[in-house]
Parts: structure tokens; sequence; C-alpha cells
């Protein structure tokens, strides 16, 4: 379980092929606190990591989460948005993020606004994975506010601290996100089995 409030910024070291599974050696200043089995958030993605190397460590991603997520266009320097597993007795200071990505939403728009930012994203519309103004979502692992809302398309609004503390500022228009629908709007939409897109 996650907040989606990112603790650090991590850096992929390298990338290896097993199979049809990707092995991520990652560097983070929190990696000699780690142990094995444990849960981070790597871009909202829950991994476990299988393998520890001073101030790196490994995990591996399977077929399944590769398909569902961006894990096949990350490379070698690419950064990551990294949170540890919650603690039971920790404020909840974004909203309740499991780490199971639900698809992946292209970036259509990116507007400063003199200190602050706006971004817009497109996705496959879908009755289970739906978003509401003023909603929560999680994108690479950051838990945010939709500011706009529609079937296949939302935005969200940046404040600078999220910003400069997160891969946000290098996101670029087209570029591909992972994205958690909140789990509690799953949730209501499955007991009542509407179909709320637009």
């Amino acid at each position: 379980m996650f907040t989606g409030i990112i603790e650090e910024i991590g850096t992929v070291v390298r990338i290896e092929q097993s199979g049809s599974n990707l092995i991520i050696n990652i560097n983070a200043a929190f990696a000699e606190e780690l142990e094995i089995d444990q849960s981070v958030a790597h871009n909202g993605i829950c991994l476990t990591i299988d393998k520890l190397e001073g101030k790196s460590y490994c995990v591996t991603a399977i077929k399944e989460t590769i398909e569902k997520t961006n894990l096949n266009r990350l490379r070698a320097g690419d950064r990551m948005n990294l949170e540890r597993c919650v603690k039971v007795s920790d404020r909840l200071d974004g909203h309740i993020v499991q780490g199971h990505i639900d698809q992946t939403a292209r970036c259509t728009k990116i507007v400063e606004q003199n200190g602050s930012w706006e971004l817009y994203f497109e996705h496959e519309a879908s009755k289970e994975n739906i978003t509401v103004l003023k909603g929560s979502i999680c994108i690479n692992g950051v838990s945010l506010t939709v500011t706009e809302s529609h079937a296949n398309t939302f935005s969200v609004a940046i404040i600078p601290y999220t910003y400069d503390n997160t891969n946000f500022n290098q996101l670029r228009v087209d570029d591909l996100v992972n994205v958690e629908f909140d789990i509690i709007g799953k949730y209501v939409q499955k007991i009542l089995g509407k179909d709320f897109t637009d």
C-alpha cells in the first residue's frame, strides 16, 4: 500500500532481459535501508526487491506488468519516482494507492501557468477506469487531483514542489505515463455496474 507521495527520484542503472521479464537495477539513496522482498513503487508500479547491491537494488517486472505500463520504454539513465510502502502509523498525505497500474495515458498538452503546470492526458476509455472532477488519480506514482474529467481525457495541476521533486519536470508531450485510477471509484463503479463514460 502506498500514498502517492514521492520519497525520492532514483536512476535506472541497467536493464536486462530475462526471458519475458525485465530485471531493472536502480540507484537510490535509500537502497541500503531496503531488504529483500520489500515492495517499492516505481513510477507507480509496485515491484518487489529481489537483489541488493550497495547503493542500488534490483527488481523484476514480469510480462503482464510490462504490457500494462510504460516499462518497455525505460532506458538506463532514466529517472523514476520512488515510494516505499506506507507504515500503518504514517499519515496518509496522498490517497490510497495500490501500486497496480490500470493502463497508460499519453500526455497531450503541458501548460505553464506562471508557477504551476496543467498537464493533460488521453487514455483508452473504459467503464472501469474513470476520473471525476476533484477526485484522486495516481500518475507515475504521484497522488494528484483531477482538474478536468471526460470519458478518455483528464487534466491535473502540478505545484512547484511536485514539479521539482518528481520526474514530471522531464515529461514531454506524447510521453506515456502509468495511471492507477482511484480504488474507491473502481469499487463504486463495480457495485453500481454503471457506465460513467461520457
